[in-house]
């Protein structure tokens, strides 16, 4: 009984060690981590916003680019129209966006508002980069940054 319990612990513990090397070398488990990190470090800092960091993202592009199509903006953003769209209903219900047609397309404008909100998106951004960098060193941030841009670029291409 006892050569069976240890080889049953042995088991479980050799299958713990192969699950987390699979889990560790993953590209899609590691990527997804990191993303939950993140992800949370930057709605902790959007918080003292207002907006969440994907709605941000959405008013920066309309106060950098005023009147991009909402197209565009979901091209640019790599996000799916009807997702842009959502998004737009809410920066513009809660009075940060407008929309205007022109002619089929809908182009994007920020309203005073929202451009007044820009500068506390801007500076929740750089206090988002400020916490990762902290924990990573700003080299190995900033290199993981442009490692990830080169991968998503090359994986958008197919």
């Amino acid at each position: 009984m006892l050569v069976h319990t240890t080889n049953i612990l042995t088991m479980s513990i050799m299958s713990e060690k192969i699950a987390s090397h699979l889990l560790n070398n993953c590209l899609y488990f590691t990527a997804s981590t990191l993303c939950r990190h993140i992800n949370r470090m930057a709605e902790e800092e959007f918080r003292r916003v207002g907006v969440s960091p994907s709605h941000a993202y959405l008013l920066l592009v309309a106060q950098e680019r005023p009147g991009i199509s909402q197209k565009d903006t979901a091209e640019y953003l790599t996000l799916a129209p009807s997702t842009v769209s959502r998004f737009v209903d809410i920066l513009v219900r809660r009075g940060f966006m407008e929309k205007r047609e022109q002619g089929r397309m809908v182009c994007l404008f920020p309203t005073e508002s929202g451009t007044i909100l820009c500068d506390d998106i801007r500076r929740a951004w750089a206090g988002l980069y400020e916490r990762y960098s902290g924990m990573l060193g700003k080299d190995v941030g900033n290199e993981l940054t442009r490692m990830i841009d080169e991968a998503n670029q090359a994986l958008e291409k197919g």
